[in-house]
């Protein structure tokens, strides 16, 4: 397989060199395009209105990594591996492995997850990684199932492009208790800006959200209640794996509007 790698934690970051590292050592063939610095918590964001730039990087990963630093986003990231590295279509997009959970409501702000669904946009079924810890640096247990994955989904392949998002628990391999379908849970945060002067005088302000509330199990309109969050189902030490789309419609919404409002 061929396989394009991207993550927002930056072209240096540990996590990134764990994955690709171990996808070559299993014999696939790998294309890293990511970000020449930390781009966490950019989203979905391009880069629109500046030059970007790319350079190869040597002497990071292991000798068979072909291994592009960029001076973009994540998405941009894999724009760019998409139609400008690569000569043709990789047969999977990944993003990780993250320092840190991308759980619940966090997903809609991850570069993570923005630069693995930039590859299912691109007709491309994609996975984003994040080990569940902001500190621990195991990331290869991640790594090792993330190439079982691979594995299933080569020989049971989605019947169209498809968006996974995987959540592994930073315990030893051997403690994770198994591998979970689940749903998207909600995290809620109070949102704290620090205001603080730099050396000239001049007030800014740093935010340092604090988080709340985990709804473990929120209602959802068409799955049932049984199904486990990530949120819940992480908390005790499963893989997560919750499909995504990005299409966002309110299909709910829809129908109401098609009932009440029927003209101008």
């Amino acid at each position: 397989m061929h396989i394009l790698i991207s993550n927002d934690d930056g072209i240096f970051a540990l996590g990134i060199r764990t994955l690709a590292n171990t996808m070559a050592h299993h014999g696939h063939r790998v294309t890293v395009v990511a970000p020449d610095r930390e781009r966490s918590a950019t989203g979905h964001g391009l880069t629109l209105h500046h030059p970007i730039r790319a350079d190869i990087i040597e002497g990071i990963f292991a000798p068979e990594v072909t291994a592009w630093s960029c001076s973009g986003t994540p998405s941009d990231c894999v724009k760019l591996g998409l139609s400008a590295v690569l000569q043709e279509k990789p047969d999977f997009v990944l993003s990780g492995i993250n320092q840190g959970s991308n759980l619940g409501t966090d997903i809609l702000y991850s570069g993570t997850v923005s630069a693995a669904m930039e590859g299912t946009i691109d007709g491309i079924t994609s996975i984003a990684f994040s080990l569940a810890s902001f500190t621990k640096k195991e990331f290869q247990p991640a790594a090792n199932y993330a190439v079982r994955l691979i594995q299933q989904l080569t020989e049971n392949p989605f019947p169209e492009a498809t968006l996974l998002n995987v959540n592994i628990p930073p315990i030893a391999e051997n403690d994770i208790a198994g591998v979970k379908i689940t749903r998207q849970g909600i995290r809620r945060y109070i949102e704290n800006f620090q205001k603080r002067l730099d050396p000239r005088g001049r007030s800014y302000y740093w935010l340092a959200g604090e988080l709340v509330e985990e709804i473990e199990q929120p209602e959802h309109i068409y799955l049932p209640p049984d199904l486990p969050t990530d949120v819940q189902a992480n908390k005790e030490n499963y893989i997560t794996i919750t499909p995504l789309q990005y299409n966002l419609t309110d299909v709910v919404t829809v129908k109401r509007l098609q009932k009440d409002i029927l003209s101008f």
